[in-house]
């Protein structure tokens, strides 16, 4: 469910300033590919999908991905519902981490289910290995290095299908139990905390028909800066939580038009995509 979105705002400091910016790895001449990368305190936190706009969907965990980023300035008001994006400063807040650009304010419900990759529920072992079948080299579906949560997916349209991941900067395993079983007894009382996290969309579509379901894949990745605890919560107890994403529009591998088109296709009703259709 769409809650509220806002209008695009320029939020952030330069790089060099910001905990989390975007980088393209540098290679050496005669090199391969370079990488795309989420950097945390200037290291490489997770590698994402490929410039090149026709590989896999990708967000993998790094090395440098080993602390949560959060603001206990805002704790309070993000332990309630956020009405608004721009309710109680909190985009302004979380801005300050964040590279220097355009993003799009968007405030989510959203019903999370833990994934452990290769286990049930998988997209990478699933959808993804349906559209582009396994990696060529290693013959396996592509490996994230976490687990992660899926929240919704729904149609783009006949030939595209939008998928949706909150990816947390540490596994689930690190959380603290006791403030894990806080919330869920929040939540059990009627509560929805709200989680924030910086997020990219992603279009990758395959060059050539290697799977059962040549679809074009609309990858919407949240980076979890806050809620690692609301969110192992939320897909313990089955009860839904608020989502404020600042979508970095200039950072997504989507053209102006398909960031636009976001929110409605937020809105509409969760559908699963039947392979081949």
């Amino acid at each position: 469910m769409m809650i509220k979105w806002g209008d695009p705002r320029t939020l952030g400091l330069p790089a060099p300033e910001a905990r989390l910016h975007f980088e393209a790895e540098r290679q050496e001449i005669g090199g391969g590919p370079r990488r795309r990368l989420l950097m945390v305190d200037d290291e490489p936190a997770f590698e994402l999908s490929s410039y090149c706009g026709t590989c896999p969907l990708l967000f993998r965990r790094l090395e440098g991905a080993r602390e949560k980023v959060s603001l206990e300035s805002v704790q309070e008001r993000l332990t309630g519902a956020l009405d608004d994006p721009n309710d109680g400063g909190v985009t302004e807040a979380f801005g300050a981490l964040l590279p220097e650009g355009e993003y799009l304010p968007l405030l989510l419900s959203a019903e999370p289910r833990l994934i452990v990759p290769g286990q049930e529920g998988d997209y990478f072992s699933r959808e993804q290995v349906a559209t582009w079948g396994v990696d060529q080299f290693w013959g396996l579906p592509e490996y994230p290095h976490t687990p992660y949560y899926r929240t919704f997916e729904t149609a783009v349209d006949a030939d595209a299908h939008l998928y949706e991941f909150v990816v947390p900067m540490v596994p689930p395993t690190w959380n603290e139990r006791e403030r894990v079983e806080e919330y869920v007894a929040l939540m059990a009382r009627g509560a929805v905390p709200t989680a924030v996290a910086i997020s990219t969309l992603d279009v990758c579509r395959p060059a050539v028909d290697l799977g059962d379901d040549p679809s074009v894949h609309w990858g919407l990745t949240h980076f979890l800066l806050d809620g690692h605890h609301k969110l192992e919560a939320a897909a313990t107890a089955g009860r839904p939580v608020r989502l404020l994403s600042l979508l970095a529009l200039g950072e997504s591998l989507a053209t102006a038009e398909e960031c636009a088109r976001l929110p409605a296709l937020r809105g509409r009703p969760r559908s699963a995509r039947a392979a081949g259709t």
